[in-house]
């Protein structure tokens, strides 16, 4: 099998090409972001930032979950993680500073 996950089955209905090809990207296993934010650049000619908000909006279309609910479902724990991850991380407010 090829370094792109392609799916079985024709559900793309409802993606454009720059989203089927965001969720190819995001398949592929990523073990340093520094590589992944050039190759980001690379093949999108987009920021970071920019493509981890489209990646953000994408995780939420029921489009990208019926294409590849795997990966998606996969996202959307990560981000989660991530989101409990900074709120225990905060300085809780009301309570004073020492």
């Amino acid at each position: 099998m090829s370094a792109e996950r392609v799916p079985d089955r024709p559900a793309a209905v409802g993606l454009d090409d720059r989203q089927l090809r965001v969720l190819a990207f995001e398949a592929r296993a990523w073990q340093q972001p520094a590589r992944k934010a050039e190759a980001i650049r690379d093949e999108f000619d987009i920021s970071a930032a920019r493509y981890y908000r489209i990646l953000g909006e994408l995780i939420d279309s029921p489009a990208a979950l019926r294409h590849d609910p795997m990966l998606v479902k996969r996202l959307q724990r990560m981000r989660s993680a991530r989101r409990a991850a900074r709120s225990s991380r905060s300085i809780p407010l009301g309570r004073p500073l020492d």
